[in-house]
């Protein structure tokens, strides 16, 4: 799926739909390449802390990110979505980030560490 990040603005949503996506930060415990993705992509494995667990997340991060370096980085991901198969790769988190200048996804993540599971708000 392809968004167009630049030059269209999304449709006005009230606060009640921004409150159904639940955005937590987690913490990469594992990474490793993906080479059967479409587009260069990383399979994570990512701890949200108890009440939610470790989830899997494949990300099309690959241009930017080397695996090694991801284990113990913070990053913001959708835990409510339901799964999503990617080839072989069941995904159950969508993990975030921002479009660089080269439209490869920049990860984002909290400014300071917080707790693992902690709610966006």
């Amino acid at each position: 799926m392809h968004l167009d990040t630049t030059s269209t603005r999304a449709p006005e949503i009230g606060f009640d739909d921004f409150l159904a996506v639940d955005v937590r930060v987690g913490t990469i415990v594992e990474a490793e390449p993906y080479p059967e993705a479409r587009k260069p992509s990383l399979k994570l494995k990512i701890d949200f802390g108890p009440t939610i667990g470790i989830k899997r997340s494949s990300a099309q991060i690959a241009a930017l990110y080397n695996p090694a370096a991801l284990i113990g980085r913070q990053v913001a991901a959708v835990v409510n979505f339901p799964p999503r198969q990617i080839g072989k790769f069941m995904s159950e988190v969508l993990t975030l980030g921002f479009p660089s200048a080269e439209g490869e996804v920049v990860l984002i993540a909290p400014e300071r560490a917080v707790p693992n599971g902690a709610r966006l708000f």
